[in-house]
């Protein structure tokens, strides 16, 4: 169930503008991609959009993604109108920002990722969430209680959580804290 070339071209053109950071070539074989990934979808759902499952499978097989719960965050950041469904236009742009994100484009998509309840601010329960998960998983000396005091120095306000300023501050201190809570942007490959 292609879609017609001149509803691609229209997406094309849309999307084109929307999605910045790809040219309309690219914009193009993203749709196509959408397209394949949607037909493997066995999914009722398919004619808008695919699935958390393969969503989750293209996270893992695309960008080598491993963890359960930073797949399921990504896939409710890129998920904007939470029809638990991925569009063709939430797939462009969503990847747009993961794969071309200026650096604070990728902050906000990161910070959405951590703020599990999404009210604005990342709790330390969120951060030990996070930090259980892609922490605790590396056999080490270091207690993770010790890696969850260490973010809290980035609460600039000491309000005991950190918001998106606190977050974005940090991370144009150092880079690193960018992924600070887990691995939720591609790999350099």
């Amino acid at each position: 169930a292609a879609m017609s070339r001149k509803r691609l071209q229209q997406l094309v053109e849309t999307l084109g503008r929307s999605a910045k950071h790809f040219n309309k070539s690219e914009v193009e074989s993203l749709i196509k991609l959408f397209d394949t990934l949607v037909a493997k979808s066995s999914n009722r759902s398919a004619a808008v959009g695919f699935d958390r499952n393969t969503f989750r499978d293209t996270l893992h097989s695309v960008f080598g993604m491993m963890d359960d719960m930073l797949m399921d965050r990504v896939f409710r950041t890129f998920d904007r109108d939470n029809d638990s469904c991925i569009s063709v236009v939430e797939w462009v742009e969503g990847l747009s920002v993961f794969l071309r994100g200026t650096l604070e484009e990728r902050i906000k998509y990161c910070f959405e990722v951590y703020d599990l309840n999404g009210d604005g601010y990342i709790s330390r329960e969120e951060m030990f969430q996070m930090l259980k998960n892609s922490l605790l998983k590396q056999p080490s000396e270091e207690d993770p209680d010790e890696g969850i005091k260490d973010l809290v120095d980035i609460d600039y306000d000491h309000d005991g959580k950190l918001s998106l300023t606190d977050f974005e501050k940090a991370v144009r201190d150092e880079n690193l804290l960018l992924e600070a809570f887990g691995p939720c942007l591609p790999d350099i490959k």
